[in-house]
C-alpha cells in the first residue's frame, strides 16, 4: 500500500481592512487589537462626529472620501480637510481632545469602515508602538493639508482648486469614476453651486472630466494636474516622504 502523505494547508490570509493605517501594522500589534476592531457599513452624508460633541469611535475607513468641515453660526460649511483610506477621523483625540472640532462626514461613499472604541484606541496609541508611529506620520500629514486647504481657498482661482480637489480624491478612491454631487463639491471648494457647474463644464470642455447626475469620470489625469494649483503636488510630496 503506498504510504499516505500528509496534507499541507496553505496559511491562514492575514484578513486586514484596506485601511492603510491597520494593514500596515505587524502581525503581532494586529492581532492585539482585532478583537476591538468593527468592521461596519456605511453610507453617503452618514455623518461620523458633529461639531461640539463628545468622539466615541475613532474610525479608520476602507475607501472613499471624508470630509472634515467648519460650520458657521448661518450654516455655511468651509472644508478643513479630506480623509480616505490613508487616515482615520477623530484626529482630536490624538491630539489630547474629545470632542470634535469640526463636522466629520462621508461624501464620497465606499463599502464599509472600521471603528475602534476611544478607549481602546489610547490603550493602543499610548504603548508607544507601531500604532503610535503611523498615526504620528498621518497626524503631520493632515497638518500640511490643512495649512494648504486654508491658503489654498484664499489665494487659488476656483478652478485650480477644483482640480487639485479631483485629483486628491481619484487617488484615494482607486478608480476614475466615483459618486460626487454639487452640493459637496461646492462644499469642499467654499463656493456655490453655479459656479461649480461653471467650472465643471469647463473642465469638460477642456476634455478633463465628465460629469453628469452627481457621477464623475476622470478622462485626463496629467492634464488635471497641468491645470491644478501648486498645492495638489506640495501636499503629495509631504504624504509620500511621511510615508502615508
Amino acid at each position: 500500500m503506498p504510504k499516505r502523505t500528509k496534507s499541507i494547508r496553505p496559511p491562514r490570509a492575514d484578513p486586514r481592512p484596506k485601511n492603510k493605517l491597520l494593514a500596515s501594522l505587524p502581525q503581532a500589534d494586529f492581532e492585539r487589537m482585532r478583537p476591538h476592531l468593527r468592521t461596519l457599513p456605511v453610507r453617503a452624508k452618514q455623518v461620523f462626529h458633529s461639531m461640539d460633541e463628545p468622539i466615541r469611535d475613532i474610525i479608520f475607513p476602507n475607501g472613499g472620501v471624508a470630509s472634515i468641515t467648519t460650520v458657521l453660526q448661518d450654516g455655511t460649511m468651509i472644508e478643513s480637510a479630506t480623509v480616505g483610506r490613508e487616515g482615520l477621523l477623530g484626529i482630536d483625540v490624538v491630539l489630547g481632545g474629545d470632542r470634535s472640532t469640526g463636522e466629520v462626514m462621508l461624501q464620497v461613499p465606499d463599502t464599509d469602515a472600521v471603528f475602534l472604541s476611544v478607549a481602546e484606541f489610547r490603550i493602543e496609541f499610548n504603548r508607544r508602538g507601531a500604532f503610535f508611529e503611523g498615526v504620528q506620520r498621518y497626524s503631520q500629514a493632515v497638518l500640511k493639508l490643512m495649512m494648504h486647504s486654508t491658503a489654498c481657498i484664499a489665494s487659488h482661482p476656483v478652478h485650480e482648486r477644483c482640480c487639485r480637489w479631483l485629483l486628491m480624491t481619484h487617488d484615494r478612491v482607486g478608480q476614475d469614476e466615483f459618486q460626487l454631487s454639487q452640493e459637496f463639491l461646492a462644499v469642499m471648494l467654499g463656493s456655490t453651486r453655479p459656479t461649480v457647474n461653471l467650472v465643471a463644464g469647463t473642465l469638460q470642455k477642456a476634455g478633463l472630466i465628465t460629469y453628469t447626475h452627481a457621477h464623475m469620470t476622470i478622462k485626463d489625469r496629467k492634464g488635471l494636474e497641468a491645470a491644478s494649483c501648486e498645492c495638489y503636488a506640495v501636499v503629495k510630496r509631504h504624504f509620500d516622504r511621511l510615508g502615508v
